[in-house]
């Protein structure tokens, strides 16, 4: 020590150390002069107080023990880990606790919904357990005016010290209907707190299902909400129970927590409503685990579990709290009771609307045996639709129902979306917007309120169109999830927003508020996967600094080469002025001047839109469909223009057979013979918004589809004008094969059946199956790539007369707006195959 203190002497007598030091000494001075007097106190007190607290925190949490008094009393434990940090809980929790503003949306909306349409009577009660400091309410008057809207909330923890703090949070905001209780969630019961209930109907049973009418507490809360206190209770099973028991018939439940699952835990559950990001890598597991069980925190999976085994999913999604750059997974759950349905009185109505079923029907009126019925077919009984079938598995597991069955509209049908034939398109719609002439649809449909219709999804706008003549039903059906999240985002929007924010979505593809948007207003409208689809990838499709909803979807890399090459060979003002040009001389002038060289390229065409991958990912043409396509161009290269006259098929080969020179010259007539009478013959700044939204990337008012027009929000947005409609996820002949016979009178197929190979079973197999749902004299519109599908000859055999009612003969001829197909085809039903009525013919 003495030599130390020697050598720092030494050091201090040295004058180029005392330099040193009076250098190092001027520099803080300065700085600190500098910080004196260019920043206020109250900011640098803050940024005091910010350290301070963030110590405290990292103290609190990662150094201090947690033993309490060794009794291993649970509010001990808790006091001994809140005491010292009660004051700064919320102040140190914000970035930690994420998904605590989303859930409250949530459940905010779902109850303001219930309100609305009934289902919640009177004032609402809301329980939040574990509330701590009364942050969760506080937070709640963002979403709902809480003294006003709820008759009473309870905040419910077993933390002196954080009730302490909640109490004094209220009264400084003055709400008189806020009720702190420090008390154990095991034992907690309303029925103890609100008066006017009979003693003999206080007790309830702790532990016992929640299900038991006789287990419930006799005053029920409409609202109850775990805001990551789930993962802090030791015995979360009668915690879970109790609060079940707690919750109104027809009343909401939040959860948000941390969590960490392997997929192996949960999968082959169809009730959880949706998987994306559920899984949990190895090492996330053990890692998150191992560190929050040092401060009593436990994240294993069973506690999501049981809370979805308890209660019915409406909404579930799965997150990751981004932090120091880590990423702490956390889930949100919004349910209900799994006893709001009467399940077989449910299961029998929602049958029915997926099935077309008048047997099925008639099982939800209650006087059924009371009246006779008309002898039915011997097959009705066995028709059973798969969420049917998936429902009374559940039932009789003692399950909840698929997430299907509790949403508050039933318009998405129950699918697996763990099948790999949805995975196989890997949560992206190929389609933004939908090809098909809904104007040339209506014309050659001419719905009428009687039309029971089933049509492709794609993405949703004819679908919308159709809705807008009022048919009885509408089965839209679509192998791709994505393609029919897309149209409930749609459906969603007519149900809950304005015709404005309407617009934004749809008309120019951006909202700058697109998240607060779906939690607030379309949520309540939306099932649990396509809520969960739209919090993952919604907020980016829909982002201003985007390029839009139609930069997005596997039709993207179209829209992008046409813009890339627009761009890069200087045409892309012209493209622009296509879009905003009067008159159809002037586009013709731009047309063929400037942009059809572009976008006309033989070079184009052989190289790249030519190539298989290319037609597939982005345009959607599968090699079947070019076959076809080549085909007919070599029939039209030897003087044969239409197929149909001289009984030549288009599609029975293989694609290539033509050679590859001759492949590349196909695609590119085809493409000829797409754009050229387009230019030439529709306005697209007045009447193509197909084609405009290509080039632009977004719709205008003067030019959109005709779901977008203010008049079509007004009449779809009209209470339960959606109701009609019901949308399947499963291939076209699974759709068929679950109908009734004989209950469809329109079928709209696009162009599916170009996607089957002529050698193989499926053709004849849909075209019975279509043969079987339709009525007499029912209709399946067609368009085709092929001037005369092979297929048609299929129809005829399975009892159709088919009849072309358009086509590109002679070339150059446009057959409507889109002229996409070389074909449009209406196959009529005239001879009824199986069951009553085999055949019999149309008369």
């Amino acid at each position: 020590m003495a030599s130390l203190s020697s050598t720092f002497s030494d050091m201090l007598a040295n004058p180029t150390s005392q330099l040193s030091l009076a250098t190092i000494g001027g520099v803080i001075f300065l700085l600190a002069w500098f910080l004196m007097f260019f920043t206020e106190l109250s900011a640098l007190k803050k940024a005091g107080t910010g350290f301070y607290q963030f110590f405290q925190f990292a103290y609190s949490c990662f150094f201090k023990p947690h033993t309490g008094d060794n009794t291993g009393n649970q509010q001990d434990a808790l006091e001994s880990f809140y005491k010292s940090q009660a004051n700064i809980y919320d102040a140190t929790r914000t970035r930690l606790l994420q998904g605590r503003e989303d859930m409250l949306a949530l459940v905010a909306a779902q109850v303001k919904h219930r309100r609305e349409t009934g289902q919640i009577p009177n004032k609402p009660i809301w329980v939040d357990i574990g509330g701590g400091t009364g942050w969760n309410i506080e937070q709640m008057g963002q979403q709902i005016d809480v003294p006003n809207f709820f008759h009473a909330v309870y905040l419910v923890d077993l933390s002196t010290s954080l009730c302490e703090i909640a109490r004094k949070r209220f009264e400084r905001l003055g709400w008189k209907n806020i009720h702190v209780i420090c008390e154990d969630a095991r034992t907690f019961r309303l029925a103890d707190y609100e008066a006017g209930v009979e003693d003999d109907k206080r007790d309830f049973s702790i532990g016992r299902a929640a299900y038991e009418e006789d287990t419930r507490d006799s005053v029920g809360a409409d609202v109850l909400t775990m805001s990551y206190s789930l993962s802090m209770i030791p015995e979360f099973h009668p915690a879970i129970d109790s609060v079940a028991n707690l919750l109104a018939p027809n009343g909401i439940v939040g959860v948000v927590d941390f969590y960490v699952q392997n997929k192996i835990e949960f999968a082959g559950r169809n009730y959880t409503g949706g998987s994306i990001d559920r899984h949990c890598m190895w090492i996330s597991r053990v890692f998150w685990r191992t560190w929050f069980e040092l401060d009593r925190v436990n994240l294993e999976g069973a506690r999501r579990d049981y809370i979805e085994y308890k209660f019915g999913t409406i909404i579930s999604t799965n997150r990751r709290c981004h932090l120091m750059g880590f990423r702490i997974p956390y889930y949100i759950f919004v349910g209900c009771t799994r006893t709001t349905i009467n399940p077989m009185r449910q299961l029998a109505t929602v049958d029915a609307e997926v099935t077309e079923s008048p047997f099925i029907k008639a099982l939800d009126i209650h006087a059924q045996n009371l009246t006779p019925r008309r002898a039915r077919r011997s097959s009705s009984a066995e028709r059973r639709s798969k969420a049917y079938e998936s429902a009374v598995v559940n039932l009789s597991a003692s399950l909840p129902l698929p997430a299907a069955y509790y949403q508050n509209n039933k318009t998405r049908v129950y699918y697996d979306d763990t099948l790999q034939k949805h995975r196989q398109f890997n949560d992206e719609y190929i389609y933004a917007f939908t090809w098909e002439d809904s104007r040339m649809d209506s014309r050659l449909l001419k719905i009428t309120s009687e039309d029971v219709i089933l049509a492709i999804t794609s993405a949703g706008d004819n679908i919308l169109s159709y809705a807008t003549e009022r048919p009885k039903r509408i089965h839209a059906v679509d192998l791709n999830p994505a393609q029919n999240h897309l149209l409930e985002l749609k459906v969603a929007a007519f149900r809950g927003l304005s015709y404005e924010d309407t617009w934004k979505l749809f008309g120019e593809g951006k909202h700058e508020d697109f998240h607060n948007l779906l939690l607030n207003k379309l949520s309540p409208h939306l099932s649990s996967h396509a809520f969960d689809y739209w919090l993952h990838v919604g907020p980016s499709t829909f982002s201003p600094r985007g390029n839009g909803l139609y930069y997005t979807g596997g039709s993207r890399h179209a829209i992008r080469l046409v813009a890339w090459l627009g761009s890069m060979l200087g045409v892309r003002n012209d493209m622009r002025r296509l879009c905003s040009v009067e008159t159809l001389a002037e586009q013709r002038e731009i047309w063929t001047k400037r942009v059809r060289r572009v976008l006309l390229s033989q070079l184009l065409a052989y190289f790249v839109v030519g190539s298989e991958r290319f037609l597939w990912k982005a345009l959607g043409v599968p090699g079947e469909q070019r076959a076809m396509i080549e085909e007919d161009f070599k029939l039209q290269l030897s003087g044969k223009t239409d197929p149909a006259s001289v009984d030549e098929k288009s599609g029975t080969g293989e694609p290539g057979n033509v050679g590859a020179t001759k492949s590349g010259q196909a695609i590119w007539n085809y493409g000829v013979q797409t754009l050229d009478p387009v230019a030439n013959e529709t306005l697209l700044s007045e009447d193509n918004h197909y084609y405009l939204v290509c080039l632009l990337g977004h719709y205008t008012p003067r030019c959109h589809p005709t779901y977008l027009q203010p008049k079509s929000h007004t009449k779809l947005s009209t209470p339960g004008a959606l109701d009609n409609l019901r949308i399947h996820t499963d291939e076209l002949s699974e759709v068929f094969a679950h109908m009734q016979p004989s209950s469809l009178t329109i079928a709209v197929l696009m162009d599916s059946m170009d996607w089957f190979t002529p050698s193989g079973p499926e053709a004849p197999a849909q075209c019975k199956a279509v043969n079987r749902a339709m009525k007499l004299g029912g209709r399946v519109l067609i368009r085709s790539s092929g001037l005369n599908p092979w297929y048609m000859k299929t129809f005829e055999e399975c009892g159709f007369s088919p009849k072309r009612v358009a086509a590109r003969v002679p070339p150059g001829t446009c057959t409507d707006r889109v002229n996409m197909y070389a074909s449009t085809w209406i196959c009529t039903k005239v001879v009824d195959l199986e069951g009553e009525g085999k055949g019999e013919k149309a008369s």
